[in-house]
């Protein structure tokens, strides 16, 4: 293999890494999908407070963001998909 093939492949595995690592953290409530909020509605809150969204999906039982927070800083956030409140990692998921 040559070095830049080395580097190449090192560099994919961090980033393999890095995304498994950001989803292992993340806490979300369980809530019946009935009960979900459409994602162009939290696309469009988060608009208005100055995000830029590349791409709303969803991740097990929330809703992940990609894109830009209102200060410009590039982020990969989790919001609760009925209350549309951002779950932080490591925080618990709300009990009801």
């Amino acid at each position: 293999m040559t070095k830049t093939n080395h580097s190449l492949a090192a560099l994919l595995l961090a980033t393999v890494a890095f995304g498994a690592h950001a989803h292992g953290d993340v806490s979300c409530p369980k809530i019946p999908k009935e009960e979900w909020r459409p994602q162009m509605e939290l696309q469009h809150k988060l608009s208005a407070e100055g995000w830029r969204i590349r791409q709303v999906k969803t991740f097990s039982t929330c809703y992940e963001v990609y894109g830009f927070d209102a200060k410009g800083e590039r982020v990969e956030a989790f919001f609760n998909p009925k209350t549309f409140e951002r779950i932080e990692p490591n925080s618990a998921p709300e009990k009801k």
